[in-house]
Formats: C-alpha cells, structure tokens, sequence
C-alpha cells in the first residue's frame, strides 16, 4: 500500500514478502546492496535515459543550479549510483570548459566584424540562444520528485520512493525547511565538508587562468585556446571510471587522495620546471587529478547528510556556496608578475589539495567511529556510513 501525506512524498508500507527480501540481501561495511532485482535495474535505466541527457546539456552550458542538480539527482539514485551519475555532470562541464576555447578560436577567426559584431559578441549570441533553447527542454522534461514523477508508472514510483529510503543512513521523519537548515547547521560534519570542498575547488582555481599559463609556454592566443581543450577532454573522460570505481566499492578516502595526489604532482612538475614540455604534461595530471574527485566529495555529502531531504538539500547549498568562495581569494595567487611559472599559485594548489586530503581522511576516521557506535546500539543490518 501507498500513503500520500499532505505536502510531503509517497510513503511506502512493505507487506512481509518485501521485508524478507531486504533481510537476505547481502550489502559492503556500510550495508549497501548491488541491484540484482530486474524491475529495480530497468527502473534505473529507465531514470538515467530521462534525466541524464537533459542535465548533461544543461552542464554543458554551464548551467548555474549545481546544488538543485545535485538535490535532484540525490533523491533518485542510491549511494552505489550517485557518484556516477554527478560524474557525469561534472564530466559535462570539465567538457564544456575544453569546448569554449575551441568555439571561441573558432568564432572570433570566422564571425569578427560580421554583420558589425565583433567575435565576442557572436559568442554571447551563439551561447546565450543554445542556452534559452535546453532550458525550455528542461523546465518541461526534468522531474521534481519521484512519488510525482509523471512518466514513471505507479509501480515505479512506489520502488523510486522506497529504494532510497532503504539506502538512507540514520532517516528522520520530514520537517519544514527551516528545520532541514537548522538540522545542516547544527551538524559539524557539515562544515567540514564545507571545507573540504572549499580547499578542493582553491585546487581547481588554475581553471579560470589555463589559457594564461598554457600561453606562456611559448604558445600565441589562438594556439593557446586550442591547447587548453586536450587536458580538459582527458580529465573528463577519465573522471567517470573514477567516479563509476567510488560508486561500485563504495570508497570515498582513497580515491579522493588518489584523484588530488595525482593533481600534486602535475602541480610540483610545474613548480619545478621551465621546460615547456613537462609543463604542458603536468597539465594533464593536474586537470585530471582535481576535477576526479569533485563528483566523489559531493557524493560523499548525500550519503552523510541526508537525514531528511530538507538537511540533504541545505547542506549541499551550504556545501557548493562555501566553496565558490574559493574564486573570490584565488584570484589574487596569479598575478602576471608571477609567470611563467606561477610559482605562488602552484605552491597554493599543492598546499589546498593536502589540506583537502587531510579533511577527508579527518571524515573517514569520524564516521568509522560512528558506526562503531551505531553497531553498538542496533542490530546488525544497519545501514552505516560509506567512507
């Protein structure tokens, strides 16, 4: 049977067949489960081919709403799914950012002084009117919850509703959102998620600067902008093994020191080098090593914080606002005066991603010691925090 509450999602009552099936499926040290019902692995295929194509365009685009993206996908997909699928989006974007520099060589060489706009102006033009076109597609075709999700049948929608409820560590009763805001705020773990996520976008800051720096590798404009593509197509496309890697073990620390280690190095190479060549590989390293973990942290985050989905929800704005901040003060750690090397501002990368690393091992150590508490005190097909 399935009861809707005024204001609030389908809730599902198990009959005794269904109760049993969850006490006999086996799950990791958190307790989660691989999918091995076949109406639950057609549900998800049939989530990703509605949902997933209509917000990688929009992250293409670059699209302002991550944290609603992020919401939306994290009341759909369990913790198994999720990094993959945010992944995805991140692979969108990284994608999109690779892109523009091509479009923009490409656009300022054939459509200068056409018509008489010059380049960037054609650019907004071309951007902006694919821009408008996807939104209208999205506001008609991207769902707002799963017991109101139209093209799902009732059947679906009762699964949709109640396969992340089983997933969902420690799950509250739903409240106001002023509730899941002060529920957020009072929980420190989501500070440092704050912070973590903080110190691993401050890595990525070389981002709004890579035209700059490939520049001075002896490249002119044009060259340069064309450059800036390789290592943005690269890190993308091996971002989602790497996220489909975290999803299937559910493993967060590792992969997360892996991804920003690897971003250390390329950092250190450039620190150390004047030669051209190592310094453009060492891009590769540390496009790769950073943008690979941001679709871990924010998993990470759904999986911890998600309570009720009024928590889950301000937590992740709380999460991605904080870590925005990151732009206003990273600006200053590339001044011209400091190529070609960027010695401060490569140093400063190297000590965010340490610093990043160190919170999520913090993370992992905390919440193995909640679980320990959690196993104490319930019995033993809990469902634990993944880390």
């Amino acid at each position: 049977m399935a009861n809707q509450k005024p204001g609030g999602p389908l809730e599902v009552e198990h009959d005794e067949k269904s109760v049993k099936g969850e006490a006999v499926v086996s799950g990791d040290y958190s307790g989660a489960a691989e999918k091995t019902d076949p109406f639950e692995i057609a549900l998800v295929r049939k989530l990703d081919r509605r949902i997933m194509p209509i917000l990688w365009a929009m992250y293409f685009l670059n699209y302002p709403f991550y944290p609603g993206a992020l919401y939306l996908l994290s009341i759909f997909y369990t913790r198994k799914e999720l990094a993959t699928r945010i992944s995805l989006l991140y692979t969108g974007q990284v994608v999109s950012t690779g892109c523009s520099g091509l479009i923009a060589a490409a656009t300022f060489s054939t459509l200068d002084k056409v018509k008489g706009l010059a380049g960037w102006q054609w650019l907004f033009i071309i951007e902006g009117s694919v821009t408008a076109l996807v939104a209208i597609f999205g506001f008609f075709l991207l769902p707002d919850d799963p017991s109101e999700t139209r093209w799902l049948t009732e059947e679906e929608r009762k699964l949709a509703v109640d396969r992340i409820r089983r997933d969902t560590v420690g799950q509250q009763e739903r409240g106001s959102t002023l509730d899941g805001l002060k529920q957020a705020c009072k929980d420190p773990k989501t500070w440092l998620f704050c912070l973590m996520q903080n110190l691993h976008i401050s890595a990525c800051s070389f981002n709004n600067f890579f035209p700059t720096i490939v520049r001075t590798m002896g490249f002119r404009s044009t060259t340069a902008l064309l450059l800036t593509a390789p290592p943005y197509f690269v890190s993308g496309l091996l971002g989602i093994p790497f996220a489909w890697s975290s999803g299937k073990f559910n493993e967060r620390t590792w992969h997360i020191t892996a991804g920003l280690g690897l971003a250390i190095v390329g950092f250190a190479m450039t620190c150390g080098t004047t030669n051209n060549a190592v310094r453009y590989t060492a891009t590769f390293l540390y496009a790769t090593g950073a943008y690979s973990v941001g679709s871990v942290i924010l998993g990470w985050v759904s999986n911890t914080l998600s309570q009720t989905p009024e928590k889950k929800a301000v937590a992740y704005s709380l999460v991605n606002v904080t870590a925005n901040l990151a732009y206003i003060y990273c600006a200053y750690l590339w001044p011209s005066s400091d190529g070609p090397q960027y010695m401060m501002g490569f140093s400063s990368m190297i000590a965010f991603a340490a610093t990043s690393i160190t919170c999520a091992w913090a993370m992992r150590v905390w919440l193995m010691r909640i679980n320990k508490k959690i196993r104490e005190s319930e019995d033993e097909n809990v469902k634990l925090y993944a880390y």
